[in-house]
């Protein structure tokens, strides 16, 4: 069993097998999106292929839709080049149930691939194309939030986007730029209406895509590289508009386990591609079955009934009360909380963490009494029975092959909106005090032992990638285990508003922070003590 085009020709082989194969005349889809396309979606990843592109497989299958997705590559061309064009843009998605059943999808709705390489005139062509044609609704995004970045981690300007903003949009090489170019196409083909949209798993994503683009309209409109009305363009929500948008799907790297499920059914060539911008991609893809994409309903150019697919349509105040909800209390920081301690206690799975009835007091404390008491309800989407299907069945999915080294990658952007968020909350609540907050303390004391790079057991450890890793590991460098310390050159890293949400002390949390903090470099097994002493 190959996964291309022909290799599906036997679909009694596949279905006999337990793979879901597309329902419809697949050439004849990829024919009219070619040429009328209504989606083009940036960044190829796992989270597209595991969701997006299987909703839509889904509405084609049913018939609501009749076209397909324009998958586009801007950051590792070799995503493209290497996985979905070798696979004809087929992949199998496997989801994993908490019940432990697999469910095996080959997902078809990938209709054409491209790379978003302007030095590549053919490719860049194709894309301009596609941008300028009337039937063009919906391109979105999951390109990071790093992706929407003009500037880097000290704030200053990239070379490339600096290049970019001078030249105009005839070449840009910057990935927004690329962008940025593509939509002053359409632009320049009528001012044809058009949603930019925004999914990747960030707050206020849409005023990130949008200020990024408007950066570019506005330089390149002032330097007269390109047309006055294009800035007007741009800020016209009747043309133009960038919706905000929740999502939450978990989509771990492509697990060797799986791989073996898949090879145990005959599938072929499953290898994973390591490229050489160190992306892992496989044929396939792992996630749970568990998702949610909340999207602010503002689309110039008209969409097809996308709601039939689960997406939830709403108004931008309700998306960010589910965003909030989501991100600052039912699962994010519950999520930060357990890839601390789980790389402090040397676990490699969180549905492990979830068997450790310390761990679990802890994210159940921080979620239900430190949380939820601060969570506005949006409405569609009930904040406590989100939280019970994270406790109950999504973080305990033993089948989910998610790390907390994942997990605890750039911790330092997280902490301000995963927990500053619920202290500047207790802080304005009449009926609230922020003294009452223990574990979330806990966390921000977990997290600068976990800076040291040692674990429970005395070791060293690998710590996950952060930009501001170099910035924030001189303040526990001194530091060692078992020690007599003085916490004050602490200081200035628990004044960090940026870092932590809140001047801990203007909060009155820093003394508790670094109290916990003692304890946890006691010695060897002084973080399971603290955890124990202050779940119990």
């Amino acid at each position: 069993m190959k996964l291309n085009n022909k290799g599906l020709e036997d679909r009694k082989q596949w279905e006999a097998s337990g793979y879901r194969l597309p329902q419809y005349d697949r050439e004849a889809v990829a024919k009219r999106t070619r040429e009328n396309p209504f989606w083009i979606h940036f960044g190829a990843g796992n989270i597209f292929r595991a969701f997006q592109a299987n909703v839509v497989q889904n509405l084609l299958n049913d018939g609501t839709l009749d076209r397909g997705l324009i998958a586009v590559e801007g950051f590792d061309y070799e995503i493209i080049e290497k996985m979905y064009r070798p696979h004809d843009d087929l992949s199998v998605l496997v989801t994993l149930k908490a019940d432990g059943s697999v469910e095996k999808t080959v997902v078809g709705s990938v209709m054409e691939s491209c790379i978003l390489d302007s030095e590549n005139q053919g490719e860049f062509e194709r894309l301009r194309e596609i941008f300028e044609k009337d039937s063009l609704q919906i391109a979105s995004f999951t390109i990071t939030e790093k992706g929407y970045s003009l500037v880097d981690a000290g704030g200053k300007m990239l070379d490339l986007v600096r290049e970019d903003l001078a030249a105009g949009p005839q070449k840009p090489v910057s990935y927004i730029g690329k962008v940025a170019a593509l939509l002053y196409r359409r632009y320049q083909a009528g001012r044809k209406p058009i949603a930019m949209v925004s999914m990747d798993n960030c707050s206020h994503n849409g005023d990130k895509l949008q200020n990024a683009i408007c950066a570019f309209a506005k330089a390149w409109t002032e330097n007269k590289t390109a047309d006055a009305g294009f800035w007007e363009y741009v800020n016209d929500r009747k043309a133009v508009s960038f919706p905000w948008t929740m999502i939450d799907k978990i989509t771990p790297r492509p697990d060797a386990s799986v791989q073996e499920i898949l090879k145990a059914d005959g599938l072929e060539d499953l290898e994973p591609v390591i490229t050489s911008k160190n992306t892992y991609v496989a044929p396939f893809v792992n996630a749970e079955e568990c998702e949610y994409l909340v999207i602010e309903d503002a689309f110039p150019a008209g969409r097809p009934a996308l709601e039939k697919g689960g997406f939830l349509f709403t108004d931008r105040q309700t998306v960010d009360k589910v965003e909030r909800m989501k991100v600052c209390t039912c699962l994010n920081p519950l999520h930060t909380a357990l890839a601390v301690f789980g790389c402090l206690l040397g676990y490699q799975k969180i549905s492990d963490e979830m068997k450790d009835p310390c761990l679990v007091r802890l994210v159940r404390t921080i979620g239900y009494q430190e949380g939820l008491p601060v969570v506005v309800d949006p409405g569609v989407l009930d904040p406590k029975e989100f939280l019970d299907t994270v406790l109950n069945v999504r973080v305990p999915n033993p089948f989910m092959p998610d790390t907390p080294q994942r997990i605890a990658t750039d911790t330092s952007q997280k902490l301000p909106i995963r927990f500053g968020e619920t202290i500047k909350a207790y802080a304005a609540s009449r009926t609230l005090d922020v003294a009452d907050l223990k574990l979330i303390p806990l966390v921000f004391a977990g997290w600068l032992r976990y800076l040291m790079g040692i674990d429970d057991t005395g070791k060293p450890f690998d710590l996950s990638p952060d930009p501001l890793l170099d910035a924030v590991c001189p303040y526990v460098a001194g530091f060692g285990l078992g020690e007599r310390v003085d916490v004050a050159s602490l200081a200035p890293l628990l004044k960090n508003a940026e870092i932590f949400g809140v001047d801990l002390y203007e909060a009155g949390l820093a003394e508790r922070v670094c109290g916990y903090f003692k304890e946890l470099i006691v010695g060897p097994g002084a973080v399971r003590a603290t955890l124990e002493k202050y779940t119990a």
